[in-house]
């Protein structure tokens, strides 16, 4: 009697579930193609639009001569050489420094009270903008930055600012700690989330003990138990991580050297020049990044295969030390080391928010004011209505479209294919500057098309136009965040509800916002928290698509760490974290206040 009242529901359901006239079931259907739709046009559609002008062919530009001059011009740039071993450098070591340190962390505190507690302290650096870590981190290894006012006089005996490379030594070291710090809380939280799937963590972690009764010592048991099932889970956030490190501008902006700059700062500045004809070139150089990213993600899946292949004997080989007591305590101290060097970034920035005379090497300020944060925060206004609009249209838009391709998930009764996983992370993949500029071009030929066709051109329209611009090239980078936060949740409900729901009568857009989405509404406003965090960090986009036009405070701060006064740059440093940490805040404590009020 149960399996027949047991499939009489299911009947109802998915009937309820499918009924073809539905709206809702149409929209929720469509999603998946909408979604391939939003991030495959533009991004193939951008690299169309850097190929061809790349090999001479630019219509925006009136360059119909079709050869390889673009190429040419490229080549003989002075420093191109170094341009691209300071990018593939900085990217790869970056990458491969934050990931043994995770994987340190991981090993040494696996099981440990402590891995949460170093999660709970590395977390909050998630929110921080790249540009706002720059800014901080430049602050701090300066001449007469935090550091070097510790040990002064009393260890170095400066009395005054020494003379320095940093932060823009040319080999990119600069670069290079900064990129780490920002990769490492990613990587390490990338690395819990998994450990977090019910099935897989139980499984490791009884496994881990096993060997631990077997005579492993802990870490040992991590790297020939854990790590061979974790890294599969890792490997598509770290190539993510690479490709970004490889290709970043605002860091290298900030920290990296001017002469030469990374290969993506100087093409940047090429697209930027006054001189139009040098867009040919920075299309070229926008391919020529494209190949050392790509070979740089060939390299690190090559050493891969090699690692694998070498150590494969040792999972097996029955050794249970390798120096673990001594690799523990390593882990404890760079541990310390690297939760020291954050906190006096943050400090020294909040410091330089508010400092008034200070002098070197004085470890604090003769005096605060606010009148820097009174100066900005006049000056702001425009940025941050700009920062937030945009913010919220793009989290709102990849939110939507987030939930209906996983309410079309549970229609259909299987996840999406590998094939719009992968769909999801080539926004992430492909270097945001090899497809940007392309994209740029393609919007700026539909906005002359555009403009003929209705023969007029106003001001406004082309300020509406810009805004769309931006939102849509955002979207290519909040969305993925956005589905990876929220997938996992929407996966794992509780589907006897909804089931209830639809036999009793419910129609599917019912089921969804009466049933579905309560049960989602911590795990929305945390997505909601992180699309603001990622949409409120952007510069290149932000920078290109709306053509300078429109300011924002990642655009500003960026602009100000280059030769503006220290004190408003920190300011707004500060603001680009406060913002988005505002927005966690809320997600946080928003789910706690209303189920209080529900319980009144």
């Amino acid at each position: 009697m149960s399996q027949i009242n047991s499939t009489v529901v299911t009947r109802n359901t998915e009937q309820a579930l499918a009924q073809p006239t539905d709206w809702f079931t149409v929209l929720v259907k469509l999603s998946p193609k909408l979604l391939l739709l939003l991030l495959v046009v533009p991004v193939f559609g951008g690299l169309i639009g850097v190929i061809l002008p790349a090999f001479g062919w630019a219509p925006v530009l009136n360059q119909y001569n079709i050869g390889l001059q673009a190429f040419t011009a490229l080549w003989q740039t002075a420093g191109i050489g170094q341009m691209i071993m300071l990018s593939a450098t900085t990217g790869f070591i970056s990458t491969f420094v934050a990931f043994v340190i995770t994987l340190m962390i991981l090993a040494a505190f696996f099981n440990s009270v402590w891995l949460a507690r170093i999660q709970q302290i590395l977390s909050p650096i998630l929110v921080i903008p790249h540009a706002a870590a720059a800014i901080a981190v430049g602050f701090l290894i300066a001449p007469s930055g935090m550091l070097a006012r510790l040990i002064s006089p009393w260890l170095t005996g400066w009395d005054f600012a020494p003379h320095g490379i940093f932060p823009h030594d040319p080999y990119g070291l600069s670069i290079i700690v900064g990129l780490t710090l920002k990769e490492l809380p990613f990587l390490l939280l990338m690395a819990l989330g998994a450990l977090a799937q019910p099935e897989l963590g139980k499984k490791l972690r009884q496994q881990h003990k096993v060997a631990l009764n077997l005579g492993y010592c802990p870490m040992t048991a991590f790297f020939k138990v854990i790590l061979p099932s974790l890294y599969p889970l890792l490997r598509l956030p770290l190539l993510a991580v690479l490709a970004y490190a490889s290709s970043s501008v605002e860091m290298p902006l900030i920290l990296g050297p001017n002469t030469p700059p990374t290969l993506a700062v100087a093409i940047m500045h090429w697209f930027n020049d006054v001189d139009l004809n040098l867009r040919l070139k920075a299309s070229a150089g926008a391919l020529l990044q494209l190949v050392v990213t790509g070979g740089i993600l060939a390299l690190w899946l090559l050493a891969e295969k090699a690692i694998r292949a070498f150590f494969s004997d040792s999972l097996t080989n029955g050794k249970r030390e390798y120096g673990g007591a001594y690799f523990q305590k390593l882990t404890s101290v760079i541990t310390l080391l690297v939760v020291i060097f954050i906190s006096l970034a943050l400090v020294g920035l909040v410091m330089w928010s508010v400092a008034g005379f200070w002098r070197f090497p004085a470890l604090l300020p003769d005096t605060l004011t606010l009148l820097h944060w009174q100066s900005a925060v006049m000056q702001m206004g425009t940025p941050l209505i700009n920062t937030l609009v945009i913010g919220a249209i793009t989290t709102l838009l990849a939110i939507i479209l987030t939930l209906l391709c996983l309410e079309s998930e549970q229609m259909r009764g299987k996840k999406v294919s590998g094939f719009i996983s992968f769909i999801l992370y080539m926004p992430l993949l492909v270097p945001s500057i090899a497809f940007l500029f392309g994209l740029v071009l393609v919007q700026q030929l539909a906005q002359q098309s555009l403009a003929e066709l209705s023969h007029q051109s106003s001001n406004v329209k082309t300020v509406y136009i810009n805004y769309i611009n931006v939102i849509i090239t955002h979207l290519l980078f909040v969305l993925p965040y956005v589905f990876l936060s929220l997938s996992s949740s929407y996966r794992q409900l509780d589907q006897r509800f909804a089931i209830v729901a639809a036999s009793l009568g419910a129609k599917p857009s019912k089921v969804f916002f009466k049933v579905k989405l309560p049960q989602l509404f911590s795990a929305i406003l945390i997505a909601v928290a992180l699309g603001l965090a990622i949409s409120f960090g952007q510069y290149l986009p932000t920078l290109l698509a709306g053509g300078g036009r429109i300011s924002t405070i990642s655009t500003e701060a960026v602009t100000l760490a280059n030769g503006a006064s220290r004190r408003t740059s920190a300011v707004y440093a500060l603001m680009q974290m406060l913002l988005p940490l505002l927005g966690f805040i809320l997600a946080w404590l928003l789910p706690k206040f209303i189920y209080k009020s529900a319980q009144r």
